[in-house]
C-alpha cells in the first residue's frame, strides 16, 4: 500500500466527502440490462453524450441486444442503427467484430477480467473498468480524459498518462466496506 501523507489523506476525504453529499446516489448514466449490452452502450459512448446513447439503445436494443443477434449483422445496417453517436462506421466495425468474438471465443458472453476484455476490438481499460465495475461489480475506476485531468488538477495523484491514474487512484483512494474503491 503506497504511504499517503496526513494533509493529502485529508484533502481526499475532503473531496470525497463533497463527492458524496452532491452526488449521494451516483451510478452509471448509461443504460443497460446485461453485460453486453452496457458493452456496446460504453463503446458508443466514445465522443458521444451519454443521453444520446441512451437513446439510440433505447432502440437498438429493442431489436437487437445479444452477441449472436450483433455478429449477424452487417456493419452497414450497425452504422445506420447507431448514426447519431458519431464515428459510427468506425464504431460499428468494433461493434461487429467484438460481436464475432464474443461467440467464437466466450460462448457469446463478455468476460470478467480486464486482460480478456481489453483483447476485444475497441476496448481499452476505461471501457472495460466500466464494465467490470458496474455489470460485473469489480473494484475497478474508468479513467477518461476528464477524471485523469480533474484528478491531477485537485491533487488527488500527480501523472502523466490516464492509465498511471487509474493505478495511483486504486492505490491513495480509501475503499468503500473495505470492498470497492468508492469512486
Amino acid at each position: 500500500m503506497v504511504k499517503v501523507k496526513k494533509k493529502n489523506r485529508e484533502n481526499i476525504k475532503k473531496i470525497l466527502d463533497i463527492l458524496e453529499e452532491t452526488y449521494p446516489n451516483a451510478e452509471c448514466e448509461l443504460n443497460y440490462t446485461t453485460p453486453f449490452e452496457l458493452l456496446i452502450a460504453t463503446v458508443l459512448s466514445a465522443q458521444c453524450t451519454d443521453v444520446r446513447v441512451n437513446k439510440v439503445t433505447a432502440e437498438l436494443f429493442k431489436k437487437y441486444n445479444t452477441a449472436e443477434e450483433f455478429a449477424k449483422l452487417n456493419t452497414f445496417e450497425i452504422s445506420e442503427e447507431i448514426k447519431s453517436c458519431g464515428l459510427y462506421k468506425s464504431k460499428a466495425q468494433k461493434i461487429k467484430e467484438t460481436s464475432v468474438l464474443l461467440c467464437s471465443n466466450y460462448g457469446g458472453q463478455v468476460p470478467d477480467n480486464m486482460e480478456e476484455l481489453t483483447k476485444l476490438p475497441g476496448v481499452g481499460r476505461k471501457t472495460a473498468n466500466v464494465v467490470l465495475s458496474n455489470a460485473f461489480g469489480v473494484d475497478a475506476i474508468a479513467v477518461d480524459t476528464h477524471v485523469f485531468r480533474v484528478s491531477n488538477r485537485i491533487g488527488l495523484v500527480k501523472t502523466d498518462t490516464p492509465e498511471k491514474t487509474e493505478f495511483e487512484l486504486m492505490k491513495v483512494l480509501p475503499k468503500k466496506d473495505g470492498q470497492k474503491h468508492i469512486i
